[in-house]
Order: structure tokens, then C-alpha cells, then sequence
């Protein structure tokens, strides 16, 4: 909801984020990002996914890719599989 008679506290939704957790997952996507732009490879309309969702305990370590938003997005944390046979 937006804030209309007082500022917005973003003190207290940092603070909140760090205790859920969600800022190692954050800092983690961003530097998947960066290392993407480093490299020079064009993400433009593409979203960075990871292979092992952060959400299951992934990180960059486990490998990223080049997914389309509406795919990556619709996975909801779902492992992707390895090649099939």
C-alpha cells in the first residue's frame, strides 16, 4: 500500500529483509547479474536464472542462464533437470 500521509520507512524494510533472509538472495542475484555484464553478454529482455533456485538453497556456484522473464518466472523454484537421455 502506498504511503500518502507519512515516508516511507526504509530503515525498517531493510532491517526486515536482512532477519527473512532475503538480502544474501538479493546480493547473490545481483552479482549473477554483474558477472553476466562483465563477461559483455547482451541480457536485454532476459532474466539471469539460476539452475538451483536460491529459493532451494542455489547459488551462483551452481550455475546460471539466460531464460526468457516469462519462463524463468513460472518455474516458482522448481530444480531444472539435467539433460535428458
Amino acid at each position: 500500500m502506498p504511503y500518502k500521509n507519512k515516508p516511507r520507512p526504509y530503515k525498517k524494510e531493510y532491517k526486515q529483509q536482512k532477519a527473512r533472509g532475503e538480502h544474501a538472495n538479493r546480493m547473490e542475484r545481483q552479482r549473477a547479474r554483474r558477472k553476466m555484464d562483465k563477461k559483455g553478454i547482451n541480457r536485454k529482455g532476459k532474466d539471469i536464472a539460476h539452475k538451483k533456485a536460491l529459493s532451494r538453497g542455489g547459488s551462483n556456484k551452481d550455475g546460471v542462464k539466460l531464460q526468457s522473464p516469462s519462463k524463468n518466472r513460472s518455474a516458482g523454484g522448481k530444480l531444472s533437470r539435467g539433460k535428458r537421455k
